[in-house]
């Protein structure tokens, strides 16, 4: 890559990418997702509450949080992989001019399409796609197949793995500011949130909110699955069961009171958004009440 510092960090970093993207170009009517849970906190503030007010969706670097590990940070893991996939494109650059995560929703699934990390999600609109680039698998597993819209190959090696379902994404790495007034089409959320503050806090963005068909999982569903994450974590999701289910909101509850471990929370949340998806025969999407 240039050294070339007349381009922006963003700018470098996509030149970077492309040049080690083959294949052809991708359906320009592809979405990005950004997924997350929409009832959880930033600097203690309600995390939708803080996209309100500040218009604009930032990455792990500014916000200190993330539904994965949380290593942005100089010498953290992802910082490396930053360094390393962009070809140190950021290593000088603000927290605030680093890319956003989320991923190719190639499948045009109604829940996003990486829900590993969240029963919510943003679609953004389609040109953000110019400003995307790809890789396969996840950046934290040292990919070596990379894209951009213009040169990419990356679907088919997500269709032809075997990985589980939570690991078979095309991750995207979104440069440039995500502002929600210009770049997201749309808030998708859990129906479990209906009339709750998520809801409420969801009403005062700039865009239209729709509602996915929902994650549900009765404890005897999930007492079926002990070896996915773990028995501990089957224990777990069995204590903040309300009436014998689990959905995003119970889950989301759980989180908030603090009484828990976020990482042991995130596994319960693992299992829920695996084997809490409705069949195929469900309809894509629940229409507004």
């Amino acid at each position: 890559m240039s050294a070339d510092t007349s381009f922006a960090p963003h700018e470098r970093a996509l030149r970077h990418v492309a040049s080690l993207s083959r294949g052809g170009p991708l359906d320009p009517a592809l979405s990005i997702t950004l997924n997350f849970h929409p009832d959880r906190t930033a600097d203690g503030r309600p995390i939708l509450e803080r996209l309100a007010d500040d218009g604009v969706y930032h990455s792990q670097f500014v916000t200190g949080t993330s539904n994965g590990g949380l290593t942005a940070h100089p010498g953290g893991d992802r910082w490396r992989w930053e360094n390393r996939i962009f070809g140190g494109a950021y290593d000088n650059a603000a927290a605030h001019q680093r890319p956003v995560y989320g991923a190719l929703d190639f499948r045009r699934s109604p829940f996003g399409a990486a829900p590993r990390f969240g029963s919510a999600h943003l679609r953004l609109r389609p040109e953000a796609l110019a400003r995307t680039t790809l890789c396969y698998p996840d950046s934290a597993a040292e990919p070596a197949d990379f894209g951009v819209a213009d040169r990419c190959s990356l679907v088919a090696l997500a269709e032809a793995d075997d990985r589980d379902t939570l690991d078979d994404y095309v991750e995207a790495q979104v440069h440039g500011p995500v502002r929600l007034a210009g770049d997201v089409e749309a808030l998708v959320l859990d129906p479990g949130h209906r009339g709750t503050a998520v809801e409420t806090a969801a009403g005062r963005l700039p865009f239209p909110v729709e509602w996915h068909p929902g994650f549900r999982l009765t404890v005897d569903h999930l007492r079926r699955h002990p070896d996915y994450r773990g028995p501990e974590f089957v224990a777990l999701g069995a204590r903040i069961a309300q009436d014998g289910l689990l959905d995003p909101r119970i889950l989301g509850d759980a989180a908030n009171t603090g009484r828990h471990d976020p990482q042991a929370l995130k596994r319960v949340w693992h299992c829920l958004a695996r084997f809490g998806r409705p069949s195929r025969s469900a309809p894509p999407c629940c229409p507004p009440d």
